[in-house]
């Protein structure tokens, strides 16, 4: 089969070439315990690899301490002073630590935002296919969802900005942004985000702009935080980040919440108190030392995730060329087109069926989403390897 070519020169695998199936069986998360012992699984987004040696260091010394009471309050200070440095750092993006909140899940941030910038019954705008929480959060909170459906281009999938347009109504309040974009991979070009700017001043949004795989971005593609754009757009932008998705510690849970301006701040701040939930002591510590001791960690994932997503590409030029792939810019999700194949609604329990390998059901991400499976490719080369050749076994005559 393709592997994507050789592993490029000067990486170091830092353990992710080492994975054991009978180990990863032994987890206990959704991810390895939702379907069968035969069925490989490669849906949620959660990484196979382990986690970096330095986060494994700090929650073993809490261990040792039997360190899990309640957490310190300046924890929660601490990590707006390192999101502060690092988003100066990273993305040349200038924030007040004092505008953070710390939170348990950006879902949670999200869902807290519709609820306080949104009424019932008044709409969200959202880019489909989309991470199905959103809209499974518009639903939950009686608010409607004014979707657009993104179309593919030759680099990647594109925004119809005339249907966006139209898509949008009087009593739509929140634009819900996910940039780099979960499922498709795309990284939102600044021209492309001055865009949606124009159109939240145009029709007076908030903007929920969710960030999380901001650090996953490959080379030639470059991450351009949207409250970045300007003093007018920040005022109007909440930004979710987390260290969970890029660091592999989504079961920690630990996510930020960033206010454009004091008014946004003290509206969200004005909900009930509980509802907004309590922080985890270990997620917060996971997360200060993935800030702080894991650039290099970090740097060796990405190498590994591009090799992974060409390895992807090539396979399926050579070997299922009737599956549509427009190579991710960002993140390790792969979202394969399968329209050609002619499966229609039967497609995910078709590839579960007969592959033996579990992908995420492309249905349960709106519209654009009707023929499309999204697989995760944060695992081993070899596992990989095995996930594809079941995938092409899945529609074998």
């Amino acid at each position: 089969m393709p592997t994507g070519g050789a592993r490029r020169p000067g990486y170091r695998s830092m353990s992710f070439d080492k994975l054991e199936i009978d180990k990863l069986r032994q987890r206990r998360g959704k991810k390895w315990n939702t379907h069968g012992p035969e069925v490989l699984p490669a849906w949620v987004a959660d990484m196979d690899f382990p986690v970096a040696p330095a986060i494994r260091r700090r929650l073993q010394e809490v261990l040792e301490r039997d360190d899990f009471g309640y957490p310190f309050d300046g924890q929660a200070g601490r990590l707006a002073e390192l999101l502060s440095q690092r988003c100066k750092d990273r993305f040349q993006w200038s924030i007040d630590p004092a505008r953070v909140e710390v939170i348990a899940d950006v879902m949670q941030g999200l869902q807290m935002c519709l609820q306080m910038f949104s009424s019932v019954k008044q709409g969200a705008s959202i880019l489909t296919p989309i991470y199905p929480p959103f809209l499974q959060a518009t639903r939950a909170m009686s608010r409607r969802a004014d979707c657009c459906t993104l179309v593919p281009g030759v680099d990647g999938f594109e925004v119809d900005w005339q249907r966006l347009d139209a898509s949008i109504v009087a009593d739509t309040r929140v634009l819900l942004l996910c940039n780099p974009h979960n499922p498709t991979g795309r990284v939102f070009s600044r021209d492309e985000l001055m865009r949606f700017a124009e159109l939240a001043l145009k029709h007076d949004f908030t903007v929920v702009s969710d960030e999380v795989h901001s650090d996953l971005v490959f080379s030639g593609n470059a991450h351009v935080p949207f409250a970045s754009l300007g003093p007018e757009i920040e005022a109007r932008t909440v930004t979710l980040m987390s260290a969970t998705k890029t660091f592999n510690i989504a079961g920690l849970r630990c996510a930020m919440m960033v206010f454009g301006s004091e008014a946004l701040q003290a509206r969200y701040r004005s909900g009930p108190r509980f509802a907004r939930g309590a922080l985890s002591s270990l997620g917060m510590q996971a997360t200060d030392v993935a800030w702080t001791e894991c650039g290099d960690w970090l740097a060796a994932l990405l190498r590994y995730l591009e090799d992974n997503r060409d390895l992807i590409r090539d396979f399926l030029a050579e070997r299922l060329p009737g599956i549509r792939f427009l190579p991710p810019q960002a993140t390790y999700l792969a979202w394969l087109d399968c329209a050609g194949l002619g499966l229609g609604s039967g497609l995910w329990q078709h590839i579960l069926d007969k592959g033996k390998v579990a992908l995420s059901d492309g249905r349960e991400f709106g519209a654009g989403g009707e023929d499309c499976v999204r697989l995760n490719f944060a695992t081993s080369a070899e596992i990989l390897g095995d996930v594809l050749r079941r995938l092409e076994r899945s529609f074998a005559p």
